[in-house]
Order: C-alpha cells, then structure tokens, then sequence
C-alpha cells in the first residue's frame, strides 16, 4: 500500500518522504539486518525492543526530522506502535516500559496519524508465503499465537487512540483497502 501510496502522491504533485523501520538510513539498515536475521533465534527480547528504539533515534535524527523541519509529509512503514505491539505486549515486555524507551528515543514525536492494516495473522502469513520477492525475517518465522498477540497488541492500541490509529480492513481487496487509505488520510490531510 505504501508504494501505491506513494505513486498516488506523486501523481497529486504532493511532495513527501517515503521511508520504513527499522531502516531508512545507513546505520539503522545495518540494526535492521541483526533484529531481523533468521540467525538470531536467541536474541533476548529486551534487546531487540532496545535495538529497534536505537536504529529508531537514528532514522529520525538522520532523515525524518530534518524533512518535517522543511514541511514534508512523511511516510513511514512502521513506528512506536510496532514496537510496543511486538515487544511490548506479544514479547511481553510490557507496552508502557516500551513506550518509555522508545518516549526518550523519539523526543516524544508521534505521527499524525497512523494506519494499521489489519487482517488475520493466518492471512497475512500465507501472503508473505505468496510473495516469493518478499523477505522473510526472523519476526515472520515466530509461531501462529505470537502473531496473534501482535493483532491484539496493535488493536488494543488502536482502542485508546481512536482518533490517530485508523484500523483499515485489510483482508478486503486491493483496491477496496487503497480506497479506505485514501478516505481515513482525507480526514488529515485536505489535498489529498
């Protein structure tokens, strides 16, 4: 969706800044290829929480805040609530510990507005299974009930902030899914 967002985007003449976590820059790349290694089955789950929180930092020092300070909209694939869906609750770590970290990484920056696409993990697994040019990383390997506390992390959050988590229903088609983006980012951005 984030790709057919961007050529919408560009079609619009709207600027903006692609980007996704961890990643986006050089040094939370190289964070990104030690989290999600397939190699790394021991890695200790507070970690991985405080890894993707320091390849976070980076990101934005790097790359997202100076393009807010020149007015571009940024779109990022994954922030805060992904760590505090997977680490915080399905690791168990605790989402407010998560959040605390991830308060100091981010020197409390939140998005406008954040869409969670949600679907059943057994259909999200068979689509990454589908998608042979897709990676798979150590987080898809973990087993049905871990994906499935991820779901309820992420819908959980989505209950105590209705107002910026849009939950978009992403078991529907395509088209039908891209068409729910495009109404929930109406309801932010004018132009659109």
């Amino acid at each position: 969706m984030i790709k057919k967002l961007s050529a919408y985007l560009e079609d619009k003449k709207i600027p903006y800044l692609m980007t996704r976590e961890p990643g986006g820059i050089d040094i939370a790349e190289k964070i990104r290829s030690i989290i999600l290694n397939p190699e790394h089955t021991t890695m200790d789950a507070r970690t991985e929480a405080l890894l993707y929180a320091a390849a976070r930092r980076q990101h934005l020092a790097e790359k997202v805040i100076p393009a807010l300070q020149k007015g571009v909209m940024v779109l990022s694939d994954r922030f805060v609530d992904s760590s505090l869906a997977y680490q915080g609750y399905a690791r168990g770590l605790g989402m407010e510990e998560v959040r605390s970290i991830n308060e100091f990484a981010t020197d409390h920056l939140s998005p406008d507005l954040t869409l969670y696409f949600d679907i059943s993990p057994e259909q999200g697994l068979a689509r990454i299974a589908a998608n042979q040019g897709r990676e798979v990383n150590r987080l898809d390997m973990e087993n049905l009930s871990f994906h499935d506390k991820v779901r309820e992390g992420y819908l959980i959050l989505a209950k105590q902030e209705p107002d910026r988590i849009q939950v978009i229903d992403a078991s529907l088609s395509q088209e039908e899914v891209f068409c729910s983006l495009i109404t929930k980012l109406r309801c932010v951005i004018e132009d659109i």
